[in-house]
């Protein structure tokens, strides 16, 4: 029994030590993450209680304000094929929200709807934009949908981009990184084994369009990922249930004009709920785009900027209803 247990003891050992061999990353350096990350456009922006916000504000300032909120675990890296197409007739803000990117943790420590509608709102108030189109990918399209029913006053427009909030499909794929996110004990080990291979083999099924999984889009998810705080955000925020759609019944009440993009093969957010969205806000407009997965912003770059400009460009007759929410600051 006592040669049973060594044994036991001995290969549970060996099995720790192979898996730190294998995985083990430690948190990155900010100075250095912000010299590879950051550009002549960013901006380390306070919103207050203790948080810094990472900015981009580009294209023309003059012109019609777009802002942009990327996906679970992303950055707003994954807009730069948008800023560097719109930006001569729009001026563009995107950011890291909390707990990603550059941005790194709330120092509240909440990651729910409420977070993150807050320190955008937060943050459109200290650069003074008083109104703006919203558009959101994936966890970033729930915080925009969010977003719009919270300050509808505020928005010109709202673009959905395989938007987070439909009913789940029981049948999809999730990415390996996600279902690990989703385990209880696996997750508490990301805050110290996140092998590179794991982001790797993630964004390779998130995607149709392989062409836009680089080695340095690989680097960036992997070391953003390990920026001090953000894996415990990661882990805060999946166990806050912060896409639990607690608002999903009032999403008929959005009156904002609505564009909703989606890839046909996106394996993440099935494109039947660019169909479900489309049934709940009424007037939207629905374009999915074939052969293409869960980034159309990357995967399709040409033909989705041109679509948004063709919306935002787009003349609406102002809304007859008037959702009964909260009030604008």
């Amino acid at each position: 029994m006592k040669r049973l247990l060594k044994w036991t003891l001995g290969l549970l050992l060996v099995a720790v030590i192979a898996l730190f061999a294998w995985g083990y990353a430690p948190d990155t350096d900010i100075a250095a993450m912000r010299a590879k990350y950051a550009n002549a456009a960013s901006q380390f922006v306070d919103v207050g209680g203790g948080l810094t916000m990472h900015v981009r504000d580009e294209g023309k300032r003059d012109g019609p304000v777009l802002v942009l909120l990327h996906g679970s675990n992303a950055s707003l890296h994954t807009w730069e094929p948008w800023v560097a197409r719109l930006g001569a007739k729009y001026r563009v803000i995107s950011l890291d929200q909390i707990g990603h990117g550059l941005t790194g943790p709330n120092p509240a420590g909440k990651y729910d709807g409420d977070a993150f509608v807050a320190t955008l709102d937060a943050l459109m108030v200290k650069l003074g934009v008083g109104k703006f189109a919203l558009a959101g990918n994936s966890m970033g399209g729930y915080v925009a949908w969010e977003y719009a029913l919270a300050h509808p006053g505020k928005l010109t427009h709202l673009i959905l981009v395989d938007a987070a909030g439909p009913p789940e499909d029981p049948h999809k794929k999730l990415p390996i990184g996600f279902k690990l996110m989703q385990n209880p004990v696996l997750s508490k080990l990301a805050l110290v084994i996140t092998p590179r291979s794991l982001f790797e083999k993630s964004v390779h099924q998130s995607v149709s369009n392989q062409a836009v999984v680089t080695p340095a889009a690989i680097d960036r998810y992997w070391e953003l990922n390990r920026y001090p705080g953000n894996r415990q955000a990661t882990l805060d925020r999946f166990a806050t249930h912060s896409g639990r759609n607690r608002d999903v019944g009032r999403i008929g009440t959005i009156a904002v004009p609505t564009l909703i993009l989606w890839g046909a093969d996106d394996k993440l957010i099935p494109v039947s709920g660019a169909d479900w969205f489309a049934s709940q806000i009424t007037g939207s407009q629905k374009i999915v785009y074939p052969g293409i997965g869960h980034v159309p912003m990357e995967e399709a770059a040409d033909r989705s900027a041109a679509d948004v400009d063709a919306f935002l460009s787009k003349p609406f007759p102002s809304p007859t209803k008037v959702p009964s929410l909260l009030p604008d600051a």
